[in-house]
């Protein structure tokens, strides 16, 4: 797994065991060419980080800051030695549950990446259904913001009152949703 573009572009990284699913180079090439110029100066928030390299790509490509949020010690720490080996400023590593990471923070991104575990079997929390209908992501969402989520593309887009599906793109077993928060008229 690598860095594509921007700084730190083709810089190879680590991923941690515990993440048994990485998003591809080719998933992350791709996300990152609808994103185009709105990662210039963003502040992101990595949710379910794993090895962090959705927001090291987004700060090889020129975001301001980035919070990596992941539970496991591991991918933590994994994240930690990607951040040091890229020499990538700007990113901060909690290691933290999502939910209680967001109940938290105080603060408010213009993009937020969240990549959790997909729903495989029957009675799997769908978590993107769960952050678009609670309401700890909305108030950390800037108002021009975006929410990306990945999930697998077997699996519809979740949808919830206050959010629009911008976007949705499928890339072999993954697909890639984009949010934005409706605005009452």
């Amino acid at each position: 797994m690598r860095i594509i573009a921007g700084s730190a572009g083709r810089l190879t990284i680590k991923v941690p065991s515990a993440v048994a699913r990485p998003t591809t180079d080719f998933v992350r090439q791709a996300m990152f060419s609808i994103l185009g110029e709105r990662v210039e100066n963003a502040r992101v928030l990595d949710l379910f980080a794993g090895s962090g390299a959705i927001g090291l790509e987004a700060l090889s490509r020129g975001a301001a800051s980035c919070v990596f949020v992941d539970e496991h010690r591991q991918a933590a720490s994994v994240i930690t030695q990607n951040l040091m080996k890229s020499k990538l400023a700007g990113g901060r590593v909690v290691r933290a549950e999502v939910g209680a990471y967001l109940r938290r923070d105080l603060a408010a991104y213009d993009l937020i990446f969240a990549d959790p575990p997909y729903c495989k079997t029957p009675g799997d929390p769908d978590l993107v259904a769960k952050l678009l209908a609670g309401d700890l992501l909305p108030p950390r969402l800037a108002a021009q913001g975006w929410f990306i989520a990945e999930i697998s593309a077997s699996q519809a887009s979740p949808a919830a009152a206050g959010w629009g599906l911008r976007d949705r793109r499928e890339y072999g077993s993954s697909a890639i949703l984009l949010y934005a928060r409706e605005v009452s008229a």
